[in-house]
């Protein structure tokens, strides 16, 4: 039996996703506990000219909720970028899980040469559904997710692999 595009992509968005949310109550406990105003971890940033903690997450959260709408022929929702808070951005990552989660396989698989077509740059670049998955947006995704795991634990949060590969 082959992969489908579907195993391939929205359980294991989900599971990351949850537990991405699993180690952002890790990082608000830590804040709580040491007394450091929780805006900081929104903020930081692991080099000046990188993305704040916050956008990892939107960018995430946006790559994984657009994957699952264009592979399915949808249009995919739009979320602002008003997150300032760890529960606002728990509640972002919940949102996108419930978006996913309303996904089947049959909307998914055979998407493998579908037209996918998005905006980067400011400027219209067209995938093929194999390839979008595959080689943009599954190592974009793990990209952003690493990157908020590494500035929380460059910041001092005690997480560790276990927490971002979760429970097995």
């Amino acid at each position: 039996m082959s992969l489908s595009m579907y195993q391939a992509s929205i359980p294991a968005f989900i599971r990351i996703l949850n537990n991405l949310s699993a180690i952002l109550d890790k990082a608000a406990a830590h804040a709580e506990a040491k007394k450091i105003d929780p805006a900081v971890f929104i903020a930081a940033r692991l080099f000046p000219d990188m993305f704040p903690f916050s956008r990892q997450i939107q960018i995430a959260t946006d790559g994984v909720k657009g994957c699952a709408a264009r592979l399915s022929g949808a249009e995919p929702p739009s979320y602002p970028d008003t997150e300032s808070t760890f529960s606002e951005l728990k509640a972002r990552i919940a949102k996108t899980v419930a978006f996913l989660q309303s996904f089947t396989p049959a909307q998914i698989d055979g998407s493998e040469d579908r037209k996918v077509t998005l905006k980067l740059g400011g400027e219209d670049k067209t995938f093929v559904g194999k390839p979008y998955l595959f080689e943009f947006v599954i190592p974009n995704f793990y990209f952003h997710v690493t990157t908020a795991y590494d500035i929380l634990r460059h910041n001092g949060v005690a997480i560790g692999k276990g927490d971002y590969l979760g429970k097995f």
